[in-house]
């Protein structure tokens, strides 16, 4: 129906149709004012967020220091403001990207020294003609250094563009400038790879990748690299998303926690605040774990990365998980925290019956190692036949056997524990894809507690989840048998140019290199 038709032409039935349309076409049009609106609102409230962080974390930087920290400390809580200045800016600069500008008392950056290293790499047009039909003339080129580094040698790349002129019409033509996670910044991609697993793979912190750099060549000075951890972080981010969906689509998860020390800035004191790990189950074909950094260990931060999903969770007997028990969260226990109890009373005192329970939960252990590599069905044919009859035999002595022992004596206890978790830890004979126990979480998160005595502590809270997604991907690369430096070089060089719908082919799982490691 043509809206600009004579209205006394038409029929009482057209003029229904015609205005039900208007009225259709007007809803859509509330209706995606009405989300402009809220998106609208939802930038300014995260820009006005953001400014007062902003205004914070100045004050903690630029403010007088506490004389609490030792010289270590002062130096991690530097690079954490750092790294949190940058982060901030950068997602300052993503939701105003037109109103912000490079500071006009921005210092020159120093020119690299000239004894390193260089790598010439041309950027020309793809042709030598003109749009009009006339053949380019060269005029000239536009050379930018970028800092490479290869454990141990530092390289500069000298970014050659010439400039190509039609001699008819005038036009200059010149290759685009290569996009980078840094714009306008030196580090290439290599270098910035090597900081990041450095710091959050091998747990060495910027004051000391400062020294290293410096022995190397080239001092860069720890604020410098703090930024370039911020600004990478802000920039990874989407990855890290995007792999924490993809975990929470499998059916079995495995969750721990470990305890982080975090510094309050403003006061210099430090807080125990926790480190949380997700992964799927070893049984799974994803290998893949996500960290989650928290300021305490309430429960409500596994029940926030947890909401909506529903499946089976592997996981100690910490009162945290347990308001998640129920409405489609199934508890999974962990026969290797039952079996560590009677562990202690043999190996400390000589308890034979702990040494009893040792040997029916050794029998279990056995059928798992044989069937580790089965298909699911003949797994759960073994647990069934095999481990269920072990099980039921283990339950009937453990019960005989507490009311034999006395009440609070430490075998007591032990066997107290199995009991009450009895019908989470035998879960897993009725599905082949539930590990027998938890000790997959705990080798992930074992890396993060041996790096603490490095690192002593998370600077604040922005800088502990930055450390969580980073280290999200470093050790996901590593259970797909990647070089973390590899991937995240390659990841780092395409994700300037890689289409948010196509986020996911970077996800470690499924990345395949484009660009080979120096």
């Amino acid at each position: 129906m043509n809206p600009a038709e004579n209205l006394d032409d038409l029929s009482p039935q057209q003029l229904r149709e015609l205005a039900a349309t208007l009225r259709a076409q007007i809803q859509e049009q509330d209706a995606v004012i009405a989300r402009h609106a809220q998106e609208l609102r939802y930038r300014q409230t995260k820009i006005d967020q953001l400014t007062h962080e902003l205004a914070i974390h100045k004050r903690w930087k630029f403010g007088k220091r506490s004389e609490q920290l030792t010289s270590a400390q002062a130096s991690l809580l530097e690079e954490a403001l750092d790294a949190d200045l940058e982060a901030i800016e950068a997602e300052l600069e993503a939701l105003t990207p037109s109103s912000r500008s490079e500071p006009k008392d921005k210092p020159k950056r120093q020119a690299l020294p000239p004894q390193l290293p260089r790598t010439e790499i041309r950027h020309e047009p793809e042709s030598e003609t003109c749009t009009c039909g006339c053949a380019l003339k060269r005029i000239g080129e536009d050379v930018s250094e970028k800092l490479d580094y290869t454990p141990g040698v530092f390289t500069v790349e000298l970014h050659i563009r010439g400039k190509w002129v039609c001699g008819q019409c005038e036009t200059l033509t010149q290759a685009p400038v290569p996009p980078h996670v840094i714009d306008k910044g030196i580090p290439t991609a290599g270098l910035l790879a090597h900081t990041l697993v450095s710091k959050f793979g091998d747990h060495l912190p910027l004051y000391r990748q400062e020294r290293i750099y410096a022995r190397a060549g080239l001092a860069i000075p720890q604020s410098t690299l703090g930024a370039w951890v911020g600004i990478c972080g802000v920039r990874l981010q989407p990855l890290v998303d995007a792999l924490q969906a993809e975990v929470l689509t499998q059916s079995v998860l495995h969750a721990d926690e470990t305890p982080v020390q975090m510094l309050s800035p403003g006061d210099g004191k430090t807080h125990r605040a926790y480190l949380w790990a997700y992964a799927p189950s070893q049984l799974s074909s994803l290998r893949a774990v996500i960290y989650q950094f928290a300021p305490s260990r309430s429960g409500e931060h596994a029940r926030a990365f947890l909401r909506g999903w529903l499946g089976k969770l592997v996981c100690d007997d910490f009162s945290g998980y347990k308001a998640s028990f129920g409405g489609g969260i199934v508890e999974i226990g962990c026969m290797a925290h039952a079996r560590r109890k009677y562990f202690e009373l043999h190996d400390k005192h000589k308890s034979e019956l702990a040494g009893q329970a040792l040997r029916f939960i050794a029998g279990l252990y056995e059928i798992e190692r044989e069937v580790r590599d089965a298909e699911p069905e003949l797994r759960l044919e073994a647990r069934q036949q095999r481990a269920r009859p072990i099980l039921d035999a283990l339950h009937l002595w453990l019960s005989e056997q507490r009311r034999r022992v006395p009440d609070g004596s430490a075998i007591a206890r032990a066997i107290d524990y199995s009991l009450k978790r009895w019908a989470a830890l035998v879960r897993y004979v009725e599905d082949p894809a539930v590990p027998i126990d938890n000790n997959h979480i705990e080798g992930q998160i074992r890396p993060i507690a041996l790096g603490r005595s490095n690192w002593l502590f998370a600077g604040s809270l922005r800088a502990g989840q930055r450390a969580a997604a980073v280290m999200s991907l470093i050790q996901s690369a590593k259970l797909n048998g990647h070089d973390p430096y590899a991937y995240l070089k390659d990841v780092l060089t395409r994700l300037p140019t890689q289409k948010t719908a196509d986020i996911a082919e970077l996800l470690p799982h499924r990345w395949t290199a484009s660009v080979l490691p120096a």
